[in-house]
């Protein structure tokens, strides 16, 4: 059993479990383009795949995006690490993986198709599409997602390629617009019925000025989700959803209504390490389940660093003031340089949640306790009372039982820090 479907059975089960689902969103090309793969600052161990570029066009500075192959293996490294449960991918990529190289076939990670691509995911460089309203589309069918021929052999109901597609709807609050989106959805929801192909689903905020009020469109949201979805049995409906996280009450207000309603969020643009991580704390904490994170991990400096610690998070075993402290401490471990210096990505900043990063900022999330005025507070504490160890200097002075593992009942925050991040250092080098 994969462990996406293990978790979903859990989950429904038990409201109350910490089972949580995390996907690697890798299908940005079929919004981005040459950029989709993202920067070259990080490649896979099998290391750069380098194209040859003609001197007098190019120089390396101006090409800086990884190929298409260089792509590829950071699918393969992320899904060989196992700590996702599934992997998101344009069709070609699925065929490439999936259906010719069967890479999930021995793996617990589903590997999944996004399905279709509404208008406002087609961020072309110097186009404008994304600037106006939605408009449904499909590029992909069914039967590629599934075995990358125009009908698939159905006698024996498997498939070599991806039998789940992220299908994605974006509201504009204009009647036709709409009502054209939800025609579309019916017509793929009655095929993949049809096909036993499960989907997700993907609700996003207006790319356009909506007359909505910044603060009041998860409430349009929540409603048009649970709309859209009561005239569809449980035959056809979505394994989960996938959602702009609104705040607490938005995401509760969703959570709670359906106990057979899984909820996810989508993780936007590439922000702060502090935003990645205090986002998929804050929906867990709220009611979510499942976290899509595509840009935040494809422009991360460490792509398996980075998800080893949003597992961190989503088990409990982390906050995310300390996911981001241990996450640096991988990275200078390995001699990289951080986008940021850790005061700054330990700040959170206020996103764009549209493909192209232009639209209207409305995902924002309250912070209650600053991290940077809490660090400089316990070690002003440790200061006072002699305790002061940094990360570094004191990594191996933590308190240990009797038989020398570590006594995690005795630790101080900061010495669970220095803990984590001795103990990532170990395992990323």
């Amino acid at each position: 059993m994969k462990s996406l479907d293990a978790k979903l059975l859990e989950i429904k089960a038990n409201r109350a479990s910490r089972a949580f689902i995390i996907a690697d969103a890798k299908d940005a090309d079929m919004a981005f383009g040459v950029r989709s793969p993202g920067p070259r600052h990080y490649m896979s161990g099998r290391g750069a795949r380098p194209a040859q570029f003609s001197p007098e066009v190019w120089n390396r500075s101006e090409f800086g995006y990884r190929n298409l192959p260089e792509f590829l293996d950071i699918i393969r490294e992320v899904t060989h690490q196992g700590l996702v449960d599934i992997m998101l991918m344009s069709a070609y990529v699925n065929e490439q993986l999936a259906i010719k190289e069967g890479l999930f076939k021995n793996s617990h990670v589903t590997p999944a198709a996004r399905a279709n691509d509404t208008t406002d995911v087609w961020a072309a460089r110097h186009g404008a599409y994304t600037r106006e309203p939605s408009q449904p589309f499909r590029s992909a069918s069914i039967d590629h997602i599934q075995c990358g021929e125009i009908e698939c052999e159905r006698d024996g109901g498997e498939f070599p390629g991806a039998n789940l597609g992220l299908y994605s709807i974006t509201f504009v609050n204009e009647l036709e617009q709409d009502r054209e989106a939800l025609l579309w959805y019916k017509e793929f929801r009655e095929e993949a019925e049809r096909k036993q192909f499960r989907h997700f689903l993907e609700i996003f905020d207006p790319n356009v000025d909506s007359g909505i009020a910044p603060e009041k469109l998860g409430e349009f949201i929540n409603d048009n989700i649970l709309r859209t979805l009561a005239g569809v049995p449980e035959s056809g409906r979505p394994i989960f959803l996938k959602i702009v996280y609104h705040g607490p009450k938005a995401m509760e207000e969703l959570a709670q209504y359906d106990s057979n309603l899984v909820v996810g969020i989508l993780g936007g643009g590439a922000g702060t390490t502090y935003d990645a991580f205090r986002l998929i704390h804050d929906a867990q904490k709220y009611g979510a389940r499942v976290a899509l994170f595509g840009r935040k991990i494809n422009n991360a400096e460490h792509q398996l660093a980075f998800i080893e610690m949003l597992r961190l998070i989503t088990d409990g075993k982390l906050s995310p003031e300390e996911a981001v402290r241990a996450y640096h401490g991988v990275l200078q471990g390995k001699g990289i340089q951080p986008h940021r210096p850790l005061e700054k990505d330990l700040e959170l900043t206020d996103q764009a949640m549209s493909y192209d990063g232009g639209a209207t900022k409305r995902a924002t999330v309250e912070v209650r306790n600053n991290p940077l005025a809490t660090a400089n507070r316990a070690k002003a504490g440790d200061a006072a009372s002699g305790n002061g160890q940094s990360a570094t200097a004191g990594s191996r002075s933590w308190p240990r039982r009797g038989d020398g593992s570590p006594d995690f009942e005795r630790m101080t925050s900061t010495q669970r820090q220095a803990f984590d991040s001795e103990r990532l250092k170990r395992k990323f080098g």
